[in-house]
């Protein structure tokens, strides 16, 4: 890592250390929201940004991992088993719903996970036997950890926080490895990929698999956050937004989902000085954000320096041509 990188790294790490002490109650349980999307959206960073997939389903498996974590509590099961049940859950689900993606891609495979994503809310609005439907699970409560209350926002805050810190790091592992090479060779050219010897049909799947994981254990947390749950939380339009937030942050940039997420969740809060168009507000940024960067708010020093470099090789041309036309 280059020192500025390592630099930005640990001030943000301070400041996460000490947020809890600069904002009041709402603030601190914001913040912890805020965290529980970014593991979400670094799951759906992998899919999509990564392994080069469409998906608008994402919301699915985040309402899988808090649906399945809350109704095991409820039965008197620890959190501790709930999660990894959520987890596994949510990787076979993530497996199955990664086929369609060998048979279609673009905008076919978008639609697909739409689908898959409108029949999983169906069931939690309907199910009432087992979801609650729209009266939803309450009381929720939260994990103990070696003993230790979580019911204080400040403690889930720190809770979920190094959930994010372990997860990331696992992520930051994964790309860094050949699996993580397979992905972006995966995005960047099937063709290519499978000629290299790379099993295209296996990383489609498991790019599936591992970002439904992530929501899952998302889901979970955002479980045990809210304390209660109704359909509501995990619609399309929630996959939408969760696709949104990796866009705008950068796709296929590893730091994006933290960038993503605090547009999605952060922003709209800060906007609400706007009252009623804080809406209109949020929307019209985000377009003019897509239209500027393209390839979201982390390309800024990729395109800096590409612009730079065109500069330069312009210069180096230019004394070339005045080179040549001295000697002749």
């Amino acid at each position: 890592m280059k020192r500025t990188t390592l630099f930005f790294i640990a001030v943000a790490a301070v400041i996460a250390l000490v947020a809890p002490q600069l904002f009041k109650n709402y603030g601190t349980y914001l913040l912890t929201y805020w965290l529980i999307f970014i593991i979400a959206t670094m799951g759906l960073n992998l899919t999509v940004g990564y392994a080069g997939q469409k998906s608008l389903g994402h919301a699915a498996f985040f309402g899988i991992g808090a649906y399945t974590v809350a109704i095991m509590m409820k039965a008197g099961i620890s959190f501790w088993l709930g999660l990894p049940v959520a987890a596994m859950i949510c990787f076979v689900v993530g497996l199955i719903l990664g086929f369609p993606a060998l048979r279609v891609q673009a905008i076919y495979l978008a639609f697909a996970t739409l689908g898959f994503n409108t029949a999983i809310w169906l069931v939690m609005r309907n199910e009432e036997w087992l979801t609650g439907g729209t009266f939803g699970i309450n009381n929720i409560a939260r994990p103990t950890v070696f003993g230790l209350s979580l019911e204080t926002n400040n403690a889930y805050y720190y809770f979920t926080l190094a959930f994010t810190l372990v997860l990331a790091a696992l992520m930051w592992g994964l790309l860094r490895s050949p699996w993580g090479k397979a992905f972006t060779a995966l995005r960047d050219n099937p063709i290519r990929a499978e000629s290299l010897g790379i099993d295209i049909r296996n990383y489609t799947l498991l790019s599936f698999a591992i970002g439904a994981v992530y929501a899952g254990v998302a889901g979970a947390l955002f479980a045990s956050l809210v304390q209660f749950i109704e359909p509501g939380p995990f619609t399309v339009q929630a996959s939408i937004m969760m696709y949104l937030m990796v866009v705008v942050g950068g796709a296929g940039y590893f730091f994006g989902p933290v960038v993503g997420a605090a547009v999605g969740v952060l922003l709209p809060e800060w906007l609400r000085f706007a009252q009623a168009w804080y809406l209109f507000v949020f929307g019209a940024a985000v377009v003019l954000l897509m239209i500027w960067l393209p390839d979201g708010l982390l390309s800024i020093p990729d395109r800096i320096k590409a612009r730079r470099q065109s500069k330069e090789a312009s210069a180096a041309r230019a004394a070339a041509a005045t080179s040549a036309g001295g000697q002749s």
